[in-house]
């Protein structure tokens, strides 16, 4: 469910779809040397600066762009990915959401809202509301005069999010397994099928998506909207990587952690209570 993986490039895609080349996902170019960071200054406009021992980063294309540089210098207007205005906030949000589950975002860099901005083609303003709604979320927090800091996690934080996951999702599954009939859960299938393609891509930000997709279709059958609000707002904060990232956790761990979305399933419609309770504390026990 929250298994780390490394970034990747391509989406798994529905059974009975053709994909095309795989799209890149937004990925963040190493730090900027000094040099660079002035040629920055001059060529996009103001930077903000960072202080000693913290980076200011900036380039990061939108997914399947791939135009990113770790130059720092804008690319010409041609080049640069063109943000359909109908939704610039929505697609830059989504964007910086997928930076921070595939580890693009840093936690502990300082972000320029400027500076991404000019990577996206657009002016600092979405760029800065959807930062905003990030530090609203617990994401990012704001560093005045300067941009925006990814928070800093640890396994603690990350122990105590699955503690009150299962605090919330533990009754709710199982007065769903008591209520739901059977052609119910047959509806669930095809989402934990996706979900298991998706871990079969090793792409820990396609997982993530299809990850919340069935859970908050799970969560749905209960009718309460608040409930479906506050547990996604609890799953997404829990797919952040730790800081220095989570070695070790790969496309065998998200298929693994895939799986569980199918025994999940057999319980629920055998109303066996007890796996049921069982399966949902190991789930969020293994993101921890």
């Amino acid at each position: 469910m929250e298994r780390s993986a490394q970034a990747c490039s391509g989406a798994a895609a529905p059974a009975g779809t053709t994909t095309g080349p795989p799209a890149a996902a937004p990925r963040v170019p190493a730090q900027q040397r000094a040099a660079d960071r002035g040629r920055t200054a001059r060529t996009a406009g103001p930077v903000l600066g960072g202080a000693r021992g913290e980076h200011t980063h900036g380039g990061m294309p939108l997914p399947g762009t791939g135009t990113g540089t770790g130059s720092g210098t804008g690319p010409a207007p041609a080049d640069r990915p063109v943000v359909r205005r109908t939704s610039v906030r929505g697609q830059i949000l989504d964007a910086l959401r997928t930076a921070l589950v595939s580890g693009d975002l840093v936690p502990g860099e300082v972000y320029s809202a400027p500076v991404l901005g000019e990577r996206f083609g657009v002016s600092a303003t979405p760029v800065r509301e959807a930062m905003q709604q990030l530090a609203q979320e617990g994401a990012v927090e704001v560093v005045p005069n300067r941009g925006f800091r990814v928070v800093v996690r640890g396994s603690r934080e990350l122990a105590e999010l699955a503690e009150v996951r299962a605090l919330i999702e533990v009754p709710v599954m199982l007065r769903l397994a008591r209520t739901v009939p059977a052609d119910g859960w047959a509806r669930m299938r095809p989402l934990a099928e996706a979900t298991i393609r998706a871990a079969a891509s090793g792409c820990r930000a396609t997982y993530a998506e299809s990850d919340r997709v069935f859970h908050r279709a799970l969560l749905g059958l209960a009718g309460n909207e608040q409930l479906v609000a506050v547990a996604e707002d609890l799953h997404r904060r829990s797919q952040w990587p730790l800081v220095g990232g989570q070695p070790g956790r790969g496309r065998a761990d998200l298929v693994a952690d895939a799986a569980e979305h199918m025994a999940l399933l057999e319980a629920l419609a055998a109303g066996d209570l007890d796996a049921v309770q069982a399966l949902v504390r190991e789930h969020f026990t293994h993101a921890a």
